[in-house]
């Protein structure tokens, strides 16, 4: 299957979302190439950033769910190259 390589951008503002959202991280875990966490105590958020090697439905999906989690905001960039 073809994979496409995306960077996932996520803000977490609910600290209480943590552990669902490391929970969805682990279980795509074959597909992350690397993550940096940020935490930003002067707004209160939690930047994090993982880049993904991925079929595209996968990254669609996981960026999805951890949009839907409270206090969670998550976007896909994708590269232009396959």
């Amino acid at each position: 299957m073809e994979t496409r390589v995306a960077v996932i951008s996520i803000l977490v503002e609910n600290p209480e979302s943590a552990t669902e959202l490391n929970d969805l991280l682990h279980r795509n875990g074959r597909y992350i190439i690397g993550r940096m966490g940020i935490p930003y105590e002067k707004k209160g958020v939690n930047i994090i950033c993982i880049a993904v090697d991925a079929p595209q439905d996968v990254i669609n999906s996981l960026t999805g769910t951890l949009g839907k989690l409270d206090g969670v905001s998550a976007k896909a960039t994708y590269s232009k190259k396959s």
